[in-house]
């Protein structure tokens, strides 16, 4: 009982006041084939045979740089230089966690102040916060904050954002007593569909990505222009950090709340994180912003000096009065975020976002000129759509087999969806090399030949 304190007496208390039967109950949601999965692993084993056999299943693995890799689809494989990882594993910013007493990591806010004032820069917002988890929590988080803010819950959402996001964004919404109305606009391939004819007198937000899913670029300042006639907020989503280089700022086209996946910049793949998610605004907003806030200001003698501030999450005030309950940024992944993007300076991230821009395209040459392929997003960053005259999940299979990863099949994403079956969506970035490109397309041409 020591360190199980808890009685079945307790608990049974415990549930009868949520109202859920049993603990089982509070994982429904939660796929049962994910729950307690039988790993086929021993219950006792030395500390050899645990190290034998991880290093077993750690062989079995690919990395993304043992071949041609032109996966993306939210995350993606950028060079990070050497000098990223050196900085954030010095022991006082490896070692550091949230900063409970401000007043005493001065350091740590100072880069986080450094690093908001990137983000806002790059989004062409007012303001920035000091990160949120990853992109799709960022999502969810913006569109809480434009209910709060026009005291509204119907989500009108594009059929180009991401379906990982729509899914963290129904689990954050579209349960409880306030649950959002998501009416989803149309999908496909550059479809923005009629959206704005979806926007009325009770929308809270409309909810853009660009380059969305597909790879596809949009201009959103039409659609920012019908939301704010009705009311509304315009949420502009992305996750590729990089295309912010090249693209016109999203605060440019009238967006009033920006998020994102910052992966891309500082970041490398990781099997999936820890990412770190970008999140702006406009100032008349801040206060209603999720997570907190880095400040500058001046101390006693008149010395500059760094503050938290706006930490307006259930840890610093009344739980009611919570913006959210957001209990800490990805502060690592920031600083390397902040890093990378200092080294490269403005010209620098130019630079690199138009080389991405320019394999992107030397792919989709040397793809399209395979008979039967077609290009789907004729506006594209890094990232773009194929298809194909055979079922794409076949034909990344026959590509992973020659030793190509090529790239995301669109029934991965829309299992359910028979319209996305001959989809394939692609990413190049400066790391692809021109022996790649000529592998994936020699590649492809055997894969829909065989």
């Amino acid at each position: 009982m020591r360190y199980l304190p808890l009685t079945d007496i307790d608990r049974a208390h415990m549930l009868r006041e949520i109202g859920a039967p049993s603990v089982d109950a509070l994982f429904e949601d939660a796929p049962q084939e994910l729950l307690n999965p039988d790993l086929g692993l021993p219950l006792v084993a030395s500390e050899i045979e645990v190290e034998r056999a991880l290093a077993a299943l750690a062989r079995k693995n690919r990395a993304g740089g043992d071949g041609p890799f032109f996966i993306g689809c939210g995350a993606y494989r950028h060079h990070v230089p050497a000098s990223v990882d050196h900085i954030i594993q010095r022991s006082e910013f490896l070692t550091t966690y949230t900063p409970y007493q401000p007043e005493i990591a001065q350091g740590t806010l100072q880069y986080l102040f450094e690093f908001q004032t990137q983000v806002a820069l790059l989004t062409g917002m007012d303001v920035a916060n000091a990160s949120m988890y990853d992109g799709s929590t960022a999502c969810g988080e913006a569109a809480l904050m434009a209910q709060r803010v026009t005291k509204r819950r119907r989500l009108v959402v594009a059929g180009g954002l991401h379906p990982h996001y729509k899914a963290v964004l129904g689990t954050l919404c579209a349960d409880g007593p306030d649950a959002a109305n998501i009416v989803t606009g149309a999908g496909g391939p550059g479809a923005l569909g009629e959206l704005g004819a979806l926007i009325d007198e009770e929308t809270a937000c409309v909810i853009v990505q660009s380059p969305d899913v597909f790879g596809m670029i949009h201009d959103v300042s039409a659609l920012a222009e019908a939301a704010h006639a009705q009311g509304a907020l315009l949420i502009f989503v992305f996750t590729e950090a990089m295309s912010l280089g090249l693209l016109t700022s999203p605060g440019s086209m009238g967006a009033d709340i920006v998020v994102g996946e910052g992966q891309s910049i500082g970041n490398a793949l990781n099997f999936g994180g820890p990412y770190v998610g970008l999140f702006a605004t406009r100032t008349k907003y801040v206060r209603q912003s999720p997570g907190r806030l880095a400040g500058e200001t001046v101390d006693a003698d008149g010395k500059r000096g760094y503050v938290l501030t706006l930490s307006t999450r259930e840890q610093h005030i009344r739980r009611d009065k919570a913006t959210s309950n957001i209990c800490t940024n990805s502060g690592l992944c920031a600083l390397a975020f902040t890093i990378h993007l200092t080294l490269l300076g403005e010209a620098g991230l130019t630079e690199l976002a138009e080389a991405n821009h320019a394999r992107a395209c030397q792919l989709v040459d040397r793809l399209t000129a395979v008979q039967g392929v077609s290009l789907e997003t004729p506006r594209f960053f890094n990232e773009f759509t194929l298809r194909l005259p055979r079922p794409a999940d076949d034909v990344a299979a026959a590509l992973t087999a020659r030793g190509v990863l090529g790239g995301v099949p669109g029934g991965r994403l829309w299992p359910n969806d028979p319209a996305a079956r001959d989809l394939l969506i692609v990413a190049a970035t400066e790391l692809n090399t021109d022996e790649d490109i000529a592998a994936y397309g020699a590649a492809l041409e055997e894969a829909l030949q065989a």
